[in-house]
């Protein structure tokens, strides 16, 4: 029986990348070294002041899903209806979402997981800032530790440029399989440009069939 190590490079995934770890004004935040327990981690989200998004939020948005997921899926950041409903991906990208999921047997709420980058909503959905990013990293990261995921699927290029601490455009990110602190990592357009551009469907398809494969070899 084959490895997981030998799995991934049969495969052709890539090297292990991990988000970004550069000097930032939340470095002396005491939360980026704590191992949360969910609850704990919804009330810190919660209640978070970390960067200036809490002063205009609604609420933070922790994530929904099965938390002991197989499947995790990551965003950019909450927009409007998420900021209101507390919960990501809901509105016309989160229907499209759903159906994205089904399209490979997978349903919302059962081994799948959903969670974005930023907890928080940015004013007018702007892309978030380094400093936003850097505050809620240690949120996400507790989330794959708590998590464990076989998997992580990328929706965007915010998404996917910060997990994998890249510039490269998503058409050259998507289309192969890199990791994650270990954890195979493949990038797919987010369903909201999916929304404005029709054709690119197909090529999310093929993502999610990648997608789908990889977790076919690890079972």
């Amino acid at each position: 029986m084959l490895s997981r190590d030998d799995v991934f490079s049969e495969l052709g995934i890539g090297p292990v990348w991990r988000l970004r770890d550069r000097p930032d004004p939340s470095s002396t935040d005491p939360h980026r070294a704590r191992h949360y327990t969910w609850e704990q981690l919804a009330d810190a989200v919660a209640h978070c002041t970390a960067c200036k998004l809490h002063s205009s939020r609604t609420q933070g948005v922790l994530g929904v899903g099965d938390r002991n997921a197989d499947w995790l899926i990551i965003g950019e950041a909450p927009g409007a209806d998420e900021d209101r409903l507390g919960e990501p991906f809901v509105g016309q990208a989160g229907k499209l979402l759903d159906a994205m999921l089904a399209s490979i047997g997978l349903t919302r709420g059962e081994n799948v997981y959903i969670a974005n980058v930023l907890k928080s909503r940015p004013p007018g959905n702007r892309n978030p800032e380094p400093d936003e990013v850097a505050a809620c990293r240690p949120y996400l990261l507790a989330q794959i530790e708590l998590i464990q995921p076989k998997l992580i699927l990328a929706l965007g290029r915010f998404a996917a440029q910060n997990l994998l601490d890249t510039d490269e455009a998503i058409a050259r990110l998507r289309g192969r399989v890199h990791r994650f602190q270990e954890v195979p990592l493949v990038v797919t357009y987010h369903p909201a440009y999916l929304l404005r551009n029709l054709p690119d469907k197909a090529r999310a398809w093929e993502d999610l069939c990648l997608a789908r494969r990889i977790m076919q070899s690890l079972v």
